[in-house]
């Protein structure tokens, strides 16, 4: 691509006819271009209906043929020029630019939290390959689709860790979901309150026109030293809204597979009761997740109630490049009132 420079006699560059400086540039009237094959066709067309009727000078010759000249192509070269100016103020009057365009995206995002389960009832396989497989999937996936929000991440099982910070990198978020593995936390059970409590802290001290914090298990509180309706109630006290997810399917679900290949199954039973209600005092909203494709639809509704509102700003710097072709122009048409004042031209079709 062509570097414009600030000399004055940079037009006379030839680059400016190199195809990618062509395909570099936005046309504000591309149509005009179409019109380019059609003159040099013009001009065949003239040649060929006056070629029978042209006037010819009868002089003596010597014996014998004359042979053909090279020279005798000099004639055309006027003809030549004079495309080449009409061509190029078609190029000018496309009027090429380039464009230079800057988005500035703002917005005002919100806190969110992302409380997961990982005990072990979320080693369970009625999700594929597994319950917390899929929730690390679609939390992965809810990411992507944020912009400039603050996500932080707390995993639980007997004891409740934070994992993440509240923060704007994605991809440190990212990697910290694909690190949480199965019996990361030794201590095995669900510490729902004390999940919560870890998510209200990170929160609550926060200023952002929204806090939200995503619950995600399958389990009933079995463990923490606090109760999961008092840490709801703590959340609401500090305007942080709760979002909880039971995932999981009751009655018989597939954990393993003994020596012999055969599939052992569990009964499970899931305990919507506190989920509910924690979800009612944090003035979020429940959701049962059964399967994979339920807990994306899950995230998505989510991502709609939750929506942070982005702004743009465009800046554009345009360029316009019509002056080079047209001083082309103005020499291709200088070069041709010359050429029609020399001996190139034919007098007698003048």
């Amino acid at each position: 691509m062509l570097k414009i420079s600030d000399d004055m006699l940079d037009w006379l560059n030839l680059e400016w006819f190199s195809y990618s400086t062509l395909r570099s540039f936005d046309w504000v009237y591309p149509a005009v271009l179409y019109a380019l094959p059609v003159v040099p066709l013009l001009f065949l067309l003239k040649w060929l209906f006056t070629l029978n009727t042209r006037n010819r000078l009868d002089m003596a010759m010597f014996e014998g043929k004359m042979q053909w000249q090279w020279t005798s192509l000099l004639r055309f070269l006027p003809d030549l020029a004079f495309i080449l100016f009409i061509m190029l103020v078609l190029v000018a009057l496309a009027r090429p630019q380039r464009v230079n365009e800057q988005v500035e995206q703002t917005a005002e995002g919100i806190d969110i939290v992302v409380v997961m389960d990982v005990s072990g009832s979320m080693e369970l396989k009625d999700f594929n390959p597994s319950r917390l497989d899929a929730a690390k999937d679609v939390a992965l996936n809810f990411i992507d689709g944020r912009v400039q929000d603050r996500i932080g991440l707390v995993v639980f099982a007997g004891d409740a860790y934070s994992v993440a910070p509240l923060t704007t990198d994605y991809q440190l978020l990212r990697e910290s979901i694909k690190s949480i593995t199965f019996k990361m936390i030794p201590n095995d059970g669900t510490a729902i309150g004390s999940a919560l409590a870890i998510a209200i802290n990170r929160m609550r001290d926060s200023d952002a026109k929204s806090k939200v914090a995503i619950l995600i298990s399958d389990g009933e509180n079995t463990a923490g030293s606090l109760d999961p309706i008092m840490a709801a109630r703590l959340a609401y006290a500090h305007n942080i809204k709760i979002y909880t997810i039971g995932i999981g399917k009751d009655g018989e679900v597939p954990y393993d597979v003994d020596d012999k290949g055969n599939i052992l199954y569990v009964e499970t039973e899931m305990d919507e009761t506190t989920l509910r209600e924690i979800a009612r005092i944090g003035e979020g909203r429940f959701f049962r997740a059964d399967s994979k494709d339920a807990l994306q639809e899950i995230f998505r509704n989510i991502n709609l109630y939750e929506r942070t509102e982005v702004s743009e700003k465009r800046f554009r710097d345009t360029q316009d490049h019509y002056q080079v072709y047209l001083k082309w122009a103005i020499f291709m048409l200088l070069i041709w009132m010359l050429l029609k004042n020399t001996f190139v031209t034919n007098v007698l079709e003048d």
